[in-house]
């Protein structure tokens, strides 16, 4: 009897759990919390996934910080070898993405913001093992791109799967791919505070009460399960920073200025060189990525600090290693580097890209600056920092995120009110240079008009 009657008493029960998680807020708590947990889970696996393709290609775990090194397997071919490692990497992740998953190609924010605005949430479930393998692949094998992206369309896959398992409306199935996406960024780069911003900023755009508590909770148990496995340090270790004078209110102003503009010059020869390398391309896309990766090897090989992310770079760069010259060459190098590896059809983010962009810009402003007035301005890796926020402000014109960013990333607090001013001006330089950001410009280019947020 008991045998008998035991599954018409399940049933039910799971019914009364499943209207329980979809209706109360109690059970979008708990939602939140497990699309956290995988989304640090995930962002451990896909750092691991890129270290142990770069090791595997490269012979090292971050090949930007050994330039020119030869591979301690093929020690014959110097540092020759970076000519071939994207070209192997692009043949395997090419059919990769083209088989099955096309929306993993390129930088993958706009994908998300595409999925929460038009689609209800909805993102294939097969993006987030995807998007990991490829841009895990791209980055070992020296794309110049960032993991911000990918983390943040594999946490925002991750949510949407979940979501749609448990049968989730579209509001709260939009809320639940804003968790992933806040669980990735915070779970990638330590930083809890900034994930949320990232998410609400820039994919749900909007700040909605009930909407960020599930994404602050989301956030903080993600930078709880990777700090668990990766420890707690800050993304960057610097001296502590501050103003000499009241001046360098009015310099980090102008900084705001040029930097904002660079930043909108980032977005525009993005796409520029995507468009060449459109026209220019006959092939089948699959074999993309390798062809194209012979270009990005012959960068690679006259300027080895472009292979992968690049934090090491940035790193020596705000800590004063570099002299005017070579922060230019870096900052150049890195728009044509980063432009290259998306026209191409490589997998990553641009949000690291445009950081160290900006770190580059504002060093060399910093060392003019201080070099003309050594008693009155601060150290040149100061404005190094506040140019990083100010080119992701005119970038992606998410001002609040950059602020926040910064100040988690460095830990920097003492610089916080210049840092906030470039930052405001920067964005006000964006919104008359240009209609779209980094990411909406993507978007428009297919005809989908998703508007910045003014």
């Amino acid at each position: 009897m008991s045998s008998d009657t035991a599954p018409q008493v399940q049933v039910p029960s799971l019914r009364r759990i499943g209207s329980w998680l979809r209706e109360s807020s109690s059970g979008l708590v708990v939602l939140s919390l497990a699309i956290g947990a995988g989304s640090g889970l995930g962002a451990i696996a896909f750092r691991w996934l890129i270290l142990a393709f770069t090791r595997l290609l490269t012979g090292h775990d971050d090949y930007a910080a050994a330039p020119r090194a030869a591979h301690p397997w093929l020690p014959a071919l110097g540092p020759w070898f970076v000519l071939l490692t994207p070209v192997l990497a692009g043949l395997v992740y090419g059919p990769l993405v083209q088989r099955f998953a096309p929306e993993a190609r390129g930088h993958g924010v706009p994908e998300v913001m595409l999925a929460v605005a038009e689609r209800g949430g909805r993102i294939p479930t097969q993006v987030s093992a995807v998007k990991a393998v490829a841009s895990a692949l791209c980055i070992g094998g020296g794309g110049s791109v960032g993991r911000e992206g990918p983390i943040v369309q594999i946490g925002s896959a991750l949510g949407s799967g979940f979501g749609r398992l448990v049968r989730l409306g579209e509001p709260r199935l939009r809320v639940l791919v804003a968790c992933g996406a806040a669980g990735g960024i915070a779970a990638t780069f330590n930083a809890p505070l900034a994930g949320p911003f990232f998410a609400m900023e820039l994919i749900l755009r909007d700040f909605a009460a009930e909407s960020f508590a599930a994404v602050v909770l989301s956030s903080v148990t993600a930078s709880v399960v990777a700090r668990a496995a990766l420890g707690n340090t800050a993304f960057l270790t610097l001296p502590e920073f501050s103003l000499h004078s009241p001046v360098e209110y009015a310099l980090c102003a102008v900084l705001g200025v040029v930097v904002g503009a660079v930043g909108v010059l980032f977005s525009r020869f993005l796409y520029l060189v995507e468009d060449v390398a459109d026209r220019l391309w006959r092939g089948p896309e699959w074999l993309r990525p390798a062809v194209g990766g012979l270009l990005l090897g012959v960068i690679l090989l006259v300027l080895p600090q472009m292979y992968g992310v690049g934090y090491p770079v940035l790193q020596d760069a705000v800590g004063g290693r570099y002299a005017i010259g070579f922060l230019l060459l870096l900052l150049v190098g890195k728009l044509v580097a980063t432009s290259v590896t998306i026209a191409v059809g490589g997998s990553g983010g641009v949000f690291a890209p445009s950081l160290f962009i900006g770190a580059m810009g504002g060093t060399a402003f910093g060392e003019v600056v201080h070099h003309l007035a050594p008693h009155l301005t601060a150290s040149p890796g100061m404005y190094g920092l506040i140019g990083m926020g100010a080119a992701f402000a005119g970038a992606a014109r998410a001002p609040i995120t950059a602020v926040v960013v910064l100040f988690e990333l460095t830990g920097q607090y003492t610089i916080i009110l210049p840092l906030m001013a470039a930052i405001v001006i920067a964005t006000l330089i964006s919104r008359a240079l240009s209609h779209d950001t980094i990411y909406t410009r993507k978007l428009r280019r297919r005809g989908i008009d998703l508007a910045p947020v003014p």
